[in-house]
C-alpha cells in the first residue's frame, strides 16, 4: 500500500510540473489569431493533409511546359490543344504578313528543311544563289529576320486577357517568331502566381510577363494608338461578352483579335433574350446553330467596333467541339462603318420545314460619280405563312450575312501547316478542318442538313452524294460545311430544294395514309414537283477533303469530353466534391430499371378494364387484376355521394357473382 500511494503521489506532481512548464512557454510566446493569408498560401505547415494538397501536375504542349495545380484551382483543358495550335498557325502567318511589309522574314522551325525537300533544285545550286544574293547586298542592306524566342523591336505586342496557367502565352513565346512581347494576364492572384513559375520553367521572361489585372481595366488603359497591342486573345470561361467593347479599342489598326466563345446553349438558341441580352441578336433552334452562333460573334463584334468608327473583317471562323473560334482584323473609317448595316440580316424560319430567308438591314447601291448609296433595305422577303408549308415563321438575328472566312489568309495558313506537319500535335485536324473551310462557299449563309430534308417529309434519306449530284445537275452550286458533318450548303432557291426531295421521294414512296392533312410533309408532297432531278452520281460531287479522306470531323477525344469545370479555390476537396456530384447527377432525368417482380405486383392492383367490358381473353394470365371489388367499394359505391354503378360478372366467365345469383 504505501508503494502504491508513493506511486500515485509522483504521477500527480509530474503532471503538474508538466502543466506549469506549458503555461510558461505559452506565455512567452506571442498570442493572435493564425494568419489567413499564410493559411491560405500554403506557407504554414498542416501535416500530409497540405502536402497532398500541394501536389501538381506537369504537362507538355507543344514547346512549352507547364506545372499547374492537380485540384481544379487554375483552369487547364487538354481538349483545347486544337484550339492553341490554330492559334500559334494563324498568329504566325498574321505576323509573317504584318512584318514582311516592313522588311522582316520569319524563321519558323521546320520550314525551312521542309521547303528543300519541295523545291525543285538541288542544295548546291540553292547555296550558290544564296552566296551571291548576299555578297551583292551591302552590309547594312542584310535582310532582317526574327526567330522564335528572340526579341524584335518592331514585332508584334500580344496581350492574352485571361492567361490561366499561362500555356498559352508561353507556347506564343516558344514557337510564334516575330513578337516584341507578351502580356499574360489574369485576375487571380493563384493564376498569377502560378504563370510565374511557368514562366521561369520555360526560359521566357524576357518575353512574357505576367500581370494581375482585371482584363477590361487593362484593356481600357491601353486605348491610345501607341500602347494598343497587335494581337488581342479572349479565351474566358463562358462568354466573351463582358471584354468586347475593351478589346475592340485596345487592339491597334488591322491587328489581329481572337475570341473563343464556349456558351454554346446560349448561341444555339435554348436562350434566345439570354442571347440579344449578351450579343444583341435572338439565337434560333436550327440545324444550322454553329455558323449561326458563329454569325451572330461577328455581329457583335462588328457592332462594338462600329461605336467606335472601327470595323471587322473576318480571317477564319471556326465551330469545334464545344466553342467557336473566331478571328478578325480591326480597322478605323468612318466610310467604311456605313456599310455595316448591309452586312447585317434578319432571319426568317419556318417551324413546320425549316426553310430559312434572310432580310438585310440596309442597302448599298452605287450613285453617280463612283460613290456608294445606302438606305434601308425593303422587305420582308416572305408571306406570312411559309410557301412550302403552311407554317409560321421565327424570326432571329441580327447576323453577320457576309463571309466568314478571308479564303487568301486559310489558304496561307493552310499551305504552312502541310508543308510543316510536325509543328503541332494536331495538324492533321487543322488541314482537315481548314480544306473544308476552303470548299465552303463564301456568299451562302448557313445551310440545311440531309437529316432535316428527309426527316421533313418523312421519307428515307439520300445519300450525299446523290443529293450533292441532284444540286449540281439543276446548275447549282453546292458545298460542305465544316460545321456539320451532313451540311448542304447551296445557292438553290428552297422552291428547287424541295422540288429535288419530291422527285426522291417519288423513288422512295412514303404511305400517305399515314401523314396528317396538317402535317409539313403532307402538305409538300401534295405538290408537283416542276424541277426533274436526276440522282446519278457526279464525279465533282465528292469534295477533294472527302476523297483524300483527311481528318474533318473530330470524334470525342477522351472520356467525359466537354467543357471542364470553372477554377475554384477550394482546391482538391472542392474537385472531388464536384466530381461526386457529377456522379450522382449522371442520368438523374432517366428513371432506373423496375423490377419484374414488383412490376407485377404494381399492375395487379389496377383492374381490367377489358374483364369488365367481357372482352379480356387472358384469363390468369392477365397482368391487370380480375378480382370484383372489395365490400367498401361497393358501400362507397352506394353512397348518395358517388353515383351508383353496377358491376356484373360477363356471362360465361367462370366467376361466381355472388349468393342468389345463377
Amino acid at each position: 500500500m504505501p508503494r502504491a500511494r508513493i506511486g500515485l503521489w509522483l504521477s500527480l506532481t509530474l503532471r503538474s510540473t508538466r502543466s506549469l512548464c506549458r503555461a510558461g512557454f505559452m506565455e512567452g510566446q506571442p498570442q493572435g489569431p493564425p494568419n489567413p493569408a499564410g493559411m491560405e498560401n500554403g506557407t504554414e505547415p498542416c501535416g500530409e493533409e497540405r502536402a497532398s494538397e500541394a501536389q501538381e501536375t506537369t504537362v507538355t504542349e507543344g514547346a512549352a511546359k507547364i506545372a499547374f495545380p492537380s485540384a481544379n484551382e487554375v483552369f487547364y483543358n487538354p481538349v483545347q490543344e486544337f484550339n492553341r495550335d490554330l492559334t500559334c498557325a494563324v498568329i504566325t502567318e498574321f505576323a509573317r504578313i504584318q512584318l514582311g511589309a516592313k522588311g522582316i522574314q520569319i524563321k519558323v522551325p521546320g520550314e525551312k528543311d521542309v521547303q528543300k525537300v519541295v523545291v525543285d533544285l538541288s542544295e548546291q545550286e540553292e547555296e550558290k544563289a544564296e552566296l551571291k544574293k548576299g555578297a551583292n547586298l551591302a552590309p547594312g542592306d542584310q535582310p532582317r529576320t526574327a526567330a522564335v524566342g528572340e526579341i524584335c523591336e518592331e514585332g508584334l505586342r500580344v496581350l492574352e486577357g485571361l492567361a490561366a496557367s499561362g500555356l498559352r502565352s508561353i507556347r506564343f513565346a516558344r514557337e510564334v517568331p516575330g513578337l516584341q512581347s507578351v502580356v499574360a494576364n489574369d485576375a487571380s492572384a493563384r493564376a498569377v502566381d502560378l504563370m510565374c513559375r511557368n514562366v521561369q520553367l520555360n526560359a521566357v521572361a524576357h518575353l512574357v510577363h505576367p500581370r494581375q489585372a482585371d482584363a477590361r481595366m487593362l484593356m481600357y488603359q491601353h486605348q491610345r494608338a501607341s500602347e494598343r497591342f497587335d494581337v488581342i486573345d479572349l479565351d474566358p470561361y463562358g462568354s466573351p461578352a463582358p471584354f468586347l467593347d475593351a478589346a475592340v479599342q485596345a487592339v491597334s489598326e488591322g491587328g489581329l483579335l481572337c475570341v473563343t466563345c464556349t456558351d454554346m446553349a446560349v448561341l444555339a438558341g435554348n436562350s434566345g433574350e439570354t442571347c440579344y441580352s449578351k450579343y444583341g441578336a435572338m439565337a434560333l433552334k436550327s440545324r444550322a446553330c454553329h455558323e449561326m452562333a458563329l454569325r451572330i460573334v461577328l455581329h457583335s463584334l462588328d457592332l462594338r467596333a462600329n461605336c467606335y468608327q472601327r470595323f471587322v473583317v473576318p480571317l477564319l471562323s471556326v465551330s469545334a467541339d464545344f466553342y467557336v473560334r473566331v478571328f478578325v482584323r480591326v480597322f478605323t473609317g468612318q466610310a467604311k462603318v456605313k456599310a455595316s448595316a448591309s452586312k447585317q440580316a434578319l432571319v426568317f424560319q419556318c417551324v413546320g420545314c425549316g426553310t430559312f430567308h434572310l432580310q438585310r438591314l440596309g442597302k448599298a447601291s452605287g450613285a453617280s460619280g463612283g460613290r456608294v448609296k445606302f438606305s434601308a433595305a425593303c422587305g420582308p422577303p416572305i408571306g406570312p405563312d411559309c410557301e412550302h408549308c403552311g407554317q409560321r415563321h421565327q424570326l432571329g438575328g441580327p447576323l453577320w450575312a457576309e463571309p466568314i472566312h478571308d479564303l487568301d489568309f486559310v489558304g496561307r495558313v493552310l499551305q504552312a501547316v502541310s508543308t510543316n506537319p510536325g509543328r503541332f500535335h494536331t495538324s492533321e485536324r487543322i488541314q482537315g478542318v481548314l480544306s473544308v473551310i476552303t470548299e465552303e462557299l463564301p456568299d451562302v449563309p448557313l445551310y440545311y442538313t440531309l437529316d432535316q430534308l428527309s426527316s421533313t417529309i418523312r421519307c428515307s434519306t439520300p445519300s450525299l452524294l446523290q443529293l450533292r449530284s441532284a444540286l449540281l445537275h439543276a446548275g447549282f452550286r453546292v458545298s460542305l460545311s465544316h460545321a456539320c458533318k451532313n451540311a448542304v450548303k447551296t445557292d438553290a432557291p428552297s422552291s428547287a430544294l424541295w422540288d429535288i426531295m419530291r422527285c426522291w421521294e417519288k423513288e422512295c414512296p412514303v404511305k400517305r395514309e399515314r401523314l396528317s392533312e396538317a402535317s409539313p410533309a403532307f402538305r409538300i408532297l401534295s405538290v408537283e414537283p416542276r424541277l426533274q432531278a436526276n440522282f446519278a452520281v457526279r464525279d465533282d460531287a465528292n469534295p477533294s477533303s472527302r476523297q483524300r479522306g483527311l481528318k474533318r470531323f473530330q470524334a470525342n477525344p477522351e472520356a467525359n469530353w466537354g467543357p471542364r469545370p470553372r477554377a475554384r479555390p477550394g482546391g482538391k476537396a472542392a474537385g472531388e466534391a464536384m466530381e461526386e456530384r457529377r456522379r450522382l447527377h449522371q442520368n438523374k432525368r432517366k428513371e432506373p430499371a423496375e423490377d419484374p417482380v414488383q412490376r407485377a405486383a404494381r399492375l395487379k392492383t389496377f383492374p381490367c378494364k377489358r374483364f369488365k367490358e367481357g372482352t379480356c381473353q387472358r384469363g390468369d394470365q392477365c397482368c391487370y387484376s380480375h378480382s370484383p371489388p372489395a365490400p367498401e367499394d361497393t358501400a362507397a359505391a352506394a353512397s348518395p355521394d358517388h353515383p351508383k354503378t353496377s358491376y356484373q360478372n360477363p356471362p360465361g366467365s367462370g366467376v361466381a357473382a355472388g349468393p342468389g345469383v345463377d
